[in-house]
Parts: structure tokens; C-alpha cells; sequence
């Protein structure tokens, strides 16, 4: 597949999309307080960033409310509070989890709804029900999206299957997750095609969340946009599940659209993300991440140990190579 673009030029159909405040929220439990989140909705709309996740769609029976913060949840009033009737160009998205949602309940028409575009997070056994949440808010008047997680553990028979039966939905735009962080750079490559044949025959847009555990969510992120794949996930200064994600302000500065600009996002991370870490909230690239990545395993068990302070580093290794092998 011919390579789409060149480095000094831009693709208008790029769309950024902003995950911080929900990829983040899976660091601190969504406790972030209200002025952290109004700056960073006027930190996206200055920056020129296309959408904003405020965070999932949980089922409060499933989930107790006083063990979370509100972007756990995302109530439209909690969202209108932030973003008013958001007279601007930047769009706002929440994620679905399948099996974590009552989409029925929970999400109501669009046209009484701050929210513009719902993203539903499956895995290839639980397609199915994914495509219900999908045709659901579809009706309302939703924009979606299908994130296919944890797509380095699937293979190739199941996966074209599973993009065909998405192709033929009313979904918009189908993403490519690495979940573990465990794919490189030509196998993303290999992974932007497929897809990215899906979304032609059926119409599709593609985007790319790509996880940090080898030092590659960038790389990942720009080897599929070369590609062609057009909606890209990132977080300010990788704040996200463990060893983060895509960084914005690496992203926006490689993207040549002049509609991007990177201060705003520099005075936020001065003003917001410094005074996280000062606080002693840890995530980003370190050596459990890079291990679990190498492994294509989920990063609990690396989450776990980081927490515990451990630097038994080999004796880790071992461990997760001797459980998975």
C-alpha cells in the first residue's frame, strides 16, 4: 500500500482525538478536579485538537460511585458543566466498555446530550454486543466508533472476520488498539492495511490507539498515519494506563496542519501536569511496562509491582515468562 502524504505536508482528514482526561482517569480513578478538566477543554480548543474523551460510560450498578470520580461515569450534566453548549469546533466523545454499560439507560438522544461521539471498547468475542451498543447510539444520533482491544492477541482468521461483520454496521470509524503495547512498527503496518482495506470497501474511517510499554506508541501512531489511517488517539504528556500513551505535544508537532499549535499545550502541562507528578502520580515508560510489553501481556501485573516499589526487575521477568510460556 502507497505510503499517504509527505513530511511537510498535511492531510486534512487527520482528526486528533484527546484522551487524557479518560485514558488518564484509569491512573487516579478519574479524580481530577474541575478546574484540571476546564483547562484542558480550553487547552484542546486552543491547540486545535479535534475531539476531547471526557472518559466511559460505567454502569453505576457495576460500579460504586464513591470509589471513582465523576469522568468514570460521564453524566451530560457533569460534561455541560465543563463545556456549557460547547459553541466550538472541538467535538466530545465518551467511551462505552461492553459488558461495563447501561448504553439504555445511560445514553440518551444526542439532541439532549452534550456528547457527540460514543466509542465502544470490545474485544473479538464480544463483537456482537458491541455492534448493539454501535446501532443503538446510532439511532440516538451519535457519531461511533468500534476500538477492536487487545488486537496483538487475535489472529487473522477471527480478526478479517470480525472487520467484515463491523464493515457491514452503521459504525463510522474502526480503531486499531494495542492494548499491550507489544506491536512494532511493521506489524502496525501490516494491521493499517487490513483495516484500512475494510474502510474502503465499506466506508470506513481508521484510527490507531497505540499504548507506550516499548517507546513506540508515537512510532506506531505515525507509521499508521503514513499508512493512511486518519483518527488519532494520544494524551498530554502520555498520561494513561500504565506506560501511557501517544504524547499530544509529540504528535502536534510532527503533524504539519497549521490548525495545530503546541503552547497551549506546553502552559498545561506546566500548570496541570508537572504538579501531578509532584503529587507522586505515577505512570509512563519504565522497565515492568517494557516487559510485559515484550510479552503481549495486559500490564496489571506491572501495575502492581510498580505500586509495591519493586526493582526486582529480573526476577519479574522470570516470573511472567515462566506463567505465560
Amino acid at each position: 500500500m502507497k505510503k499517504k502524504g509527505e513530511l511537510v505536508s498535511f492531510r486534512p482528514d487527520i482528526k486528533v482525538v484527546d484522551c487524557t482526561l479518560r485514558d488518564g482517569g484509569l491512573v487516579n480513578n478519574f479524580f481530577f478536579t474541575d478546574e484540571f478538566v476546564k483547562d484542558l477543554y480550553k487547552t484542546n480548543i486552543k491547540s486545535g485538537i479535534d475531539y476531547m474523551e471526557f472518559g466511559y460510560k460505567a454502569s453505576k450498578e457495576q460500579f460504586d460511585t464513591s470509589k471513582f470520580g465523576k469522568w468514570k461515569f460521564c453524566n451530560d450534566d457533569d460534561i455541560r458543566a465543563i463545556v456549557g453548549d460547547n459553541d466550538t469546533d472541538l467535538k466530545i466523545s465518551v467511551m462505552a466498555d461492553v459488558g461495563r454499560t447501561d448504553f439504555r439507560n445511560d445514553i440518551t438522544d444526542k439532541a439532549n446530550s452534550p456528547i457527540d461521539m460514543v466509542r465502544v471498547a470490545t474485544y473479538i468475542n464480544t463483537i456482537p454486543s458491541a455492534l448493539e451498543i454501535v446501532e443503538y447510539c446510532n439511532k440516538k444520533g451519535y457519531e461511533t466508533s468500534i476500538n477492536i482491544m487487545a488486537v496483538s492477541k487475535s489472529n487473522d482468521m477471527d480478526l478479517d472476520d470480525a472487520l467484515n461483520l463491523i464493515g457491514m454496521s452503521c459504525v463510522d470509524e474502526i480503531y486499531i488498539v494495542d492494548s499491550y503495547g507489544s506491536l512494532y512498527p511493521e506489524q502496525l503496518r501490516r494491521l493499517a492495511e487490513k483495516y484500512l482495506d475494510i474502510g474502503e470497501k465499506y466506508n470506513k474511517k481508521i484510527g490507531i490507539h497505540a499504548h507506550n510499554n516499548q517507546q513506540l506508541a508515537f512510532a506506531n501512531t505515525i507509521e499508521t498515519l503514513t499508512m493512511g489511517v486518519s483518527y488519532l488517539d494520544s494524551t498530554i504528556c502520555s498520561l494513561g494506563r500504565g506506560a501511557g500513551n501517544c504524547p499530544t505535544e509529540l504528535l502536534l508537532g510532527f503533524l504539519k496542519n497549521p490548525k495545530y499549535h503546541i503552547t497551549p499545550l506546553l502552559r498545561f502541562i506546566e500548570e496541570h501536569i508537572v504538579p501531578l507528578k509532584e503529587e507522586g502520580l505515577i505512570w509512563g515508560y519504565d522497565i515492568p511496562y517494557l516487559l510485559t510489553g515484550r510479552l503481549n501481556l495486559h500490564p496489571r501485573d506491572a501495575i502492581q509491582f510498580t505500586h509495591d516499589k519493586r526493582t526486582d526487575y529480573a526476577e519479574f521477568f522470570h516470573f511472567l515468562y515462566d506463567r505465560n510460556i
